[in-house]
This record gives C-alpha cells, structure tokens and sequence, in this order.
C-alpha cells in the first residue's frame, strides 16, 4: 500500500509540473484530520489524525514528500482525532511555528504535542482573527473562532488560504455556534475548496454557512463506517444543494488538490 500510495503522488506531480505551485494532500487518517499543503517550497501541516496513524505521518512526510522542515503546524483544537499525530510530525520535522486555539488541554495526546514542541524550542501561539502570513506565494488568514466557546469544537481555528484567484477554508471541527458566529460578524468565508466541519457531521455544514462559503468543491476527511455515521445523509444533502463536487478520504483515500493561482484540479489514491 506504501508503495501504491508512492507511485500515485510521483504520477500526480511528474503530470502537473506546469500548475504544482501549491498543492494540498488530505490525508487519509480514518476517523480524524489531517493536510499537509506546500507551496513555493515552504510547508503546513493543518492537523495529524489520531496518533495510531503516527507511523503513516512519520512516513508521508520524510519518505513520500521528502520534507524535514514544516514552516507552520496547525493544531485546529486538541481533541486526539485532530492531534494524535502531530507529535510523529515534530519527530519528522523541524517545525518553525504551531499555531492552536488554546494551550492547555489535559489530555495525552495534546501534552506529547506541547512535549515534543518544547523540546525542539517550537514556539506555541495562539492567533487572532485577522492575523495573516505569508505560505511561500500564498496568504493565510485566521478568520476564527471569534469567541470564546465551552464547546472546543467551536474553538477551531478557521482559516483561508488564498493563492492567486484560488481559495481554500478550513474549518477543524467547527459546530453551528462557530459557523453562525462566522456568518453573522459578515466574515468574508467565500472559498473554492471547504475541507467540510466536523467530518460530515450534521451539526455542521448548516445551510447559511455553505451558501456564505458557495464552494465549488468540498473535501471530507472521515473513517470507513465509522461509529458516528460520518458524513451524515443531511451534510451530504445540503453539499449537494449548494452544488459542489465532494471528495471523500474513506471513499477515494488520499485525496490531492492542485491549484496554479487559476484552476483548482484533483486526484485520488482509489
């Protein structure tokens, strides 16, 4: 299966040399979130999966993509199914900085990623809405949480990438409240591509959040028959709707997303 998954991204890219200025590969961690996007020669990861998915980070990231040096690294919220294997990606990489919606979590998972930051000396910072940096010819924006949330779904980190007249809006797991909070401040959330809230879940992925969002393609990172019935038909129905094109990881895989600045264009492992 490593080898298969080799030989499918040494194909995607030797097949669009002329448009891989920014590429987003949404890994396949089952039940969890995990990307890995590259642009111009720097690197983010946004998410790590559950941490028995370590090994396959480790892996993607030294062997499939030769990297050793990560520019930012995403904690979207500290649940384990978001940060499990980040802990495996500051083993692979030097990691310049992680951003995270709150530092303090007592749970194993999240303190092995604080650990493993500290003892690289990676600085730990938590954004503000507004704040923007630069991804190799790419603009990132954190656009939320706005507020504060009990609900730490509803404190992901929401953030939009923008290449060229390209977008891309990831979401963590973000909830009604998050969305709504989103919507109702007038924040501009229009994107190409929605990595899709919480998994398909039907808490999210509310019906004024995706016509706000109007994307063209909605990317879902979710385990085969999982327990909680990720993507709900009623997420899936409101995609639908609001007519975009969605890739799903526990359908297609590993699911790779190109853009030239002009045209987004995808590939899967299956």
């Amino acid at each position: 299966m490593k080898r298969i998954l080799a030989l499918f991204i040494g194909l995607l890219f030797m097949a669009n040399t002329a448009y891989a200025e920014l590429a987003i590969h949404f890994l396949d961690v089952g039940q969890g979130d995990a990307a890995i996007v590259l642009c111009d020669g720097a690197a983010m990861m946004i998410d790590g999966g559950e941490s028995k998915y370590s090994q396959f980070i480790y892996s993607y990231l030294r062997k499939t993509l030769g990297l050793e040096y990560l520019d930012v690294m995403i904690a979207s919220h500290p649940h384990a199914d978001h940060v499990g294997g980040l802990s495996a990606a500051l083993n692979a990489c030097i990691v310049g900085v992680l951003y995270t919606s709150e530092t303090d979590y007592p749970t194993k998972a999240w303190n092995n990623v604080m650990k493993y930051a500290e003892a690289q000396g990676t600085p730990v910072v938590i954004p503000m809405p507004g704040d923007i940096f630069d991804l190799g010819g790419a603009e990132v924006e954190i656009l939320g949480p706005l507020w504060y949330s009990n609900n730490t779904n509803d404190l992901s980190l929401i953030m939009r990438i923008t290449y060229g007249n390209t977008s891309f809006l990831f979401t963590g797991d973000a909830e009604w409240d998050e969305e709504h909070d989103l919507v109702d401040a007038g924040v501009d959330l229009k994107a190409d591509v929605l990595k899709v809230c919480h998994h398909g879940s039907n808490s999210s992925s509310t019906y004024v959040f995706l016509r706000a969002v109007a994307p063209k393609y909605a990317v879902i990172s979710a385990g085969g028959d999982n327990q909680y019935g990720h993507p709900t038909e009623e997420a899936l129905g409101r995609l639908a709707d609001v007519g975009a094109e969605v890739y799903r990881t526990d359908e297609q895989g590993t699911i790779v997303c190109v853009s030239d600045g002009e045209n987004v264009v995808f590939k899967t492992e299956r």
